[in-house]
């Protein structure tokens, strides 16, 4: 299909339309998904709503290959692991879809990349291959076009440095890291920073304790002396991400949407106020599923 139009959806009746031309092109294309709907009986002329389309558990991607059988795949991002574990595999078709998301996602929310330093604190990403999250950041620095833009292994001493340096200049400055490592930083230093959007990715990745959003915020807060902490929302088996820009409220870009499932019936809805479990749309899927049940 004409990818084009996902990135210039502009109402909730052009989402609906393009998601279910979405859902019938994975019907026909993607075995794996064609199986999963057969099974539950939603076959296309059973499906008329959006609420209709059924949601690929996302435990499938780690035993099965999750793509529409017209594609080859360029890329396959995996997710990280504890030893013996088995990892989600995303194969990926098409990069430049993966990067039109990224980027006009980015820019939804925060406006051009090229106005920011970018600095990353990622280091159980970069510690092995396959990361979805390092290939997209590492696009944003090299797009991004500041000389100071970069990455940060554990040096936490050059990064507060350079932190310090650019935020006295006025520099608009995006750092980007995993939970545990920001932590790590503000254990250490204590800054005051009127320029810099803080952004974690969560994951204390067997660091450290898990902690509940608002602790960790709270911390962060203190630590970097800002007045809100934003969160990124991204998984190995999406191609789009989530942002908040504090107090954990996420927001989606046009092409995705949250549903909430009702625990007790996978394929029913929970009103608005309950909890349930997390489906996800993502239409920048279009190559291997757009519709998936997670485990949250």
């Amino acid at each position: 299909m004409d990818t084009s139009k996902i990135f210039n959806i502009n109402s909730q009746k052009d989402f609906n339309a393009i998601a279910i031309e979405v859902y019938e092109i994975q019907y026909k294309q993607n075995k794996v998904y064609n199986e999963f709907c057969n099974y539950l009986n939603r076959t296309p002329d059973k499906v008329v709503t959006v609420e209709d389309i059924p949601f690929l558990p996302i435990e499938f991607f780690k035993s099965k290959k999750v793509i529409c059988s017209n594609q080859s795949s360029k890329i396959t991002f995996t997710s990280s692991g504890t030893t013996g574990s088995e990892t989600s595999k995303h194969y990926v078709s098409d990069l430049t879809i993966y990067e039109e998301s990224y980027l006009k996602g980015f820019s939804h929310f925060y406006g051009k990349i090229s106005d920011y330093c970018v600095l990353a604190l990622l280091p159980s990403y970069l510690e092995r291959q396959g990361s979805s999250l390092i290939y997209m950041v590492d696009d944003l620095i090299k797009k991004s076009k500041h000389p100071e833009s970069g990455f940060y292994l554990n040096d936490t001493k050059s990064l507060t440095e350079k932190l310090i340096n650019l935020d006295k200049k006025g520099t608009k400055v995006l750092l980007i890291g995993v939970s545990f490592a920001l932590l790590d930083l503000v254990e250490n230093y204590t800054l005051n920073l009127e320029h810099v959007i803080i952004m974690e990715t969560g994951g204390m990745k067997g660091r450290r304790k898990e902690m509940i959003r608002e602790e960790l915020h709270d911390i962060l807060k203190t630590g970097f002396g800002v007045k809100q902490i934003h969160s990124e929302y991204g998984m190995t088996e999406l191609l789009s991400q989530a942002y908040s820009k504090g107090n954990g409220i996420f927001e989606t870009p046009p092409w995705m949407k949250i549903l909430i499932r009702d625990t007790e019936d996978a394929l029913s809805y929970q009103s608005k106020g309950k909890t349930g479990g997390i489906n996800v749309i993502d239409l920048a899927n279009v190559n291997s599923c757009s519709f998936i049940a997670t485990q949250d």
